[in-house]
């Protein structure tokens, strides 16, 4: 399991851009839609093969499937960094491995992507949508294909009440990635043109 993107949901597409760009002070670039879910994403390169994603349900579409991922149906307030996504090259033999409730894997496409994702029936992923949703590409990755902007991730913390028992079941090695026991929530640091920068 390696860290593959970040996503920041929005109640609209713009609110979610606007809250990167003011908390990172680099612009995002269109993305595409997503006709599985009806939700439409712009995006930001980031150093290291990563990426980050606005996303929001888009009004014009009609989705295939309910509920959407990212628990993107009970979306209210603010914008805000909403999940983490991990990808893995055998993602049968990882659910295997973890507990009930992270959900299935789903088919999905846009031009010549091609991913599996894993979604919960109910859209929630465990602990709050503090579990990862899980990802493996079928295709080539799409962050080299992403204008950098000179933003790096420097660390992500994970806030749960039973962040250890989360941190448990996760099999991941990653210096940048950490738990902590507290209010739910993420907060990403990042490297930037500007300085370090947080994004909530």
């Amino acid at each position: 399991m390696e860290l593959d993107h970040l996503a920041v949901a929005g109640a609209t597409l713009q609110e979610a851009v606007s809250h990167v760009e003011e908390a990172l002070g680099v612009p995002l670039r269109p993305g595409g839609q997503h006709a599985m879910f009806g939700t439409h994403n712009h995006l930001l390169g980031l150093a290291d093969g990563l990426y980050l994603e606005a996303i929001a349900i888009d009004p014009q579409a009609e989705p295939q499937r309910r509920p959407c991922w990212f628990d993107l149906d009970r979306f209210a307030g603010a914008p805000r960094l909403s999940n983490w996504i991990c990808r893995c090259a055998d993602l049968p033999g990882l659910l295997a491995q973890l507990p009930a409730g992270a959900g299935e894997p789903v088919a999905l496409q846009r031009g010549d992507l091609k991913w599996d994702m894993v979604v919960p029936q109910d859209g929630i992923l465990p602990y709050d949508n503090l579990f990862p949703a899980l990802i493996e590409w079928h295709s080539d990755h799409p962050a080299p294909r992403l204008q950098q902007q000179g933003c790096r991730l420097k660390h992500l913390t994970l806030s749960h009440p039973e962040a250890d028992a989360l941190q448990e079941l996760l099999p991941i090695a990653d210096a940048r990635v950490s738990f902590t026991t507290g209010p739910i929530g993420y907060e990403a640091e990042f490297d930037t043109p500007h300085g370090r920068r947080l994004l909530r």
